[in-house]
């Protein structure tokens, strides 16, 4: 079955990113696209019929000189023109898809707003399937895929994920652990040696433990370990912001787990400082 790749399109410059990024992609891997826009708006709202209307073929004249162009190049693309709530539609279309790709809802001169990356956070916590959300921000000048690493199953997806990316864009893996030692008792002004030191092996051997199978499958593939101390989310989106892509698990199980974002991938996609892949 041909893997297929959802994209959700808009007419900004974080878009196109994204698009871009998910036709490199399904170009390597051989998979279709399906370009998907969503029109929203109060349903109901008076005189909004006609604007509807304009919108829709508006969106569909953007979709289909997109699909022309990415056809051009010999991938297999649809189209679709949704109506309704953005998150819920894309959401809804992540049930059969390989992945969705996106682009962030932030302006790219708007970085420090505090709404940055609210839509990517909603849609990546209720897909079904992994989810890239791609700022409006350039990777020139940058290196490798940094992977936060700890050990659960999501960990090993995003792990396997990432190794995958690097080795199509023939960068580096920059597998990242990070341990963060306990609160300090009372009255106690540092912490044992010893206690830093079996702290900082132990993170060291289960990293390695972690892509210990990574050459067998990717042979040529580059790997720069990290294990750090300090948290999680601030270690990894330090090393992303040099970095071409960062990928992370979401920690989410179950059908109502499924809507809920772990804090640490919350954190890293609320900052967006790379495109961000976001794997179950």
């Amino acid at each position: 079955m041909v893997e297929r790749i959802v994209v959700g399109v808009l007419d900004t410059a974080a878009s196109r990113r994204a698009l871009e990024w998910a036709a490199g992609r399904a170009r390597s891997r051989g998979a279709s696209l399906l370009l998907v826009y969503v029109v929203g708006g109060a349903v109901g709202a008076v005189g909004e019929g006609a604007v509807v209307e304009a919108a829709i073929a508006s969106a569909d004249d953007l979709l289909q000189a997109h699909a022309r162009s990415l056809e051009a190049d010999g991938l297999t693309v649809d189209v679709a023109v949704l109506r309704g709530d953005p998150v819920r539609q894309l959401v809804s279309m992540t049930s059969e898809a390989a992945l969705l790709v996106i682009g962030s809802d932030y302006r790219s001169d708007d970085r420090d707003s505090p709404r940055r990356g609210v839509h990517g956070q909603r849609i990546v916590a209720g897909a079904a399937c992994p989810v890239v959300v791609i700022p409006d921000v350039s990777t020139e000048g940058r290196r490798g895929v940094v992977v936060g690493v700890d050990g659960s199953p999501t960990s090993e997806a995003a792990v396997a994920f990432a190794a995958a990316e690097a080795d199509r864009l023939g960068e580096p893996l920059i597998p990242v652990t990070v341990w963060t030692p306990v609160a300090l008792p009372r009255g106690q002004k540092t912490y044992p040696d010893q206690y830093l030191t079996s702290m900082q092996a132990l993170s060291e051997e289960a990293l390695a433990l972690a892509v210990a199978g990574l050459r067998q499958s990717y042979p040529d593939l580059e790997l720069r370990s990290r294990v750090e101390r300090g948290y999680p989310s601030v270690v990894i989106n330090r090393l992303a912001s040099a970095a071409t892509m960062t990928v992370v698990g979401s920690h989410g199980r179950g059908a109502v787990a499924r809507f809920l974002l772990g804090s640490i991938s919350q954190e890293v996609v609320a900052a967006l400082v790379a495109p961000t892949a976001v794997v179950r």
